[in-house]
């Protein structure tokens, strides 16, 4: 399973997470790391999965490791979907495609993520980073509300959002500062070009506004009575990006030592997602941060902060609707 954090996350799919026949399931970034193998968990559990990936040929690719890897007669069902988050209105697209071939929706996985990488604008004048890792997750799941509404409301419902933040927003001087701030579209640009690490420091303050956004969204859904389930997770110290650094080889032997193979990642979005203990106490879990597997943990000062998770909000959805989007 690599890695001697291995030995600390525990789940046994088949003993720790419900039967999922009947269910339907998203799983954006589902063609490689933790995405494949949340996907692989779930489907194994009987769902019908939906494996959001924008490149037809890596998800078919994936779709093959799967059926080598024993999904078969007496699992569920995986499809590829096309999710692109590379432009938030791509990520609309592919929310409505889905709305369209699907009348119920019971768990959302929002995996799909970007790392590393230069810094970069998009045409819209947006950090590609923060369009990938918030404003296309966030169009993409306001999206699929109606749906996710739905479904909470039929008889015995669990319907479910989950998505994957990191425990750098705690670890991070960026995202622990407390002159961050979420008021204008400049302050999703920031390069710290001067930091050490300067794309860490990007990244970190990407999945602090996730697990923003999951609380102030759960806070909606408890406004308006609606029985649905928010939850910003941290999977653990995963190699997934080892060659994705500025020194892949090094990184390479460090993490294969000391970080855990993408199959022992996949064990806290599939507890999200499936772990009969939400469904028998969902109180507990409503927009409670997790880290593997299943265990509630304090996010950072800034992650708690009422005030930064409605500004972020406001922000976003006032950009977004500058894109007509």
């Amino acid at each position: 399973m690599g890695g001697c954090l291995s030995r600390r996350y525990k789940l046994d799919p088949s003993k720790d997470l419900l039967d999922l026949t009947g269910k339907i399931i998203i799983v954006t970034g589902g063609n490689t790391g933790i995405g494949y193998e949340t996907v692989k968990c779930l489907a194994r559990r009987g769902a019908k999965v939906y494996l959001g990936a924008r490149n037809e040929s890596k998800a078919t690719g994936a779709l093959a490791r799967l059926e080598q890897e024993g999904l078969g007669p007496g699992n569920g069902q995986v499809i590829w979907f096309k999710v692109d988050f590379s432009d938030p209105r791509l990520a609309k697209e592919a929310a409505e495609a889905f709305l369209k071939r699907e009348s119920r929706l019971d768990i959302l996985i929002n995996n799909a993520a970007q790392l590393t990488g230069p810094f970069q604008k998009t045409k819209d004048g947006i950090s590609q980073l923060m369009v990938v890792n918030h404003f296309s997750p966030f169009v993409f799941t306001r999206t699929l509300l109606p749906v996710l509404i739905k479904t909470s409301k039929e008889p015995k419902s669990d319907v479910r959002i989950v998505s994957l933040s990191s425990i750098t927003h705690s670890s991070m001087a960026r995202a622990t500062s407390a002159d961050l701030k979420f008021e204008t579209i400049d302050d999703f640009n920031h390069e710290f070009a001067e930091d050490i690490y300067p794309e860490m420091s990007r990244y970190s303050v990407t999945k602090l506004a996730t697990i923003l956004w999951m609380r102030e969204l759960q806070k909606r859904f408890d406004a308006s009575n609606t029985p649905i389930v928010c939850m910003p997770i941290h999977p653990g110290e995963i190699n997934t990006f080892a060659a994705r650094t500025p020194y892949p080889f090094l990184a390479g032997i460090f993490m294969a030592i000391f970080f855990a193979a993408p199959e022992v990642g996949a064990y806290g979005p599939s507890f999200a997602a499936a772990s009969p203990k939400i469904r028998d106490n969902p109180e507990k879990y409503k927009g409670a941060y997790q880290i593997p597997v299943g265990v509630l943990a304090e996010p950072s000062e800034n992650a708690q902060r009422d005030d930064l998770a409605r500004a972020l909000w406001k922000i976003t959805e006032s950009i977004l609707k500058g894109l007509d989007v």
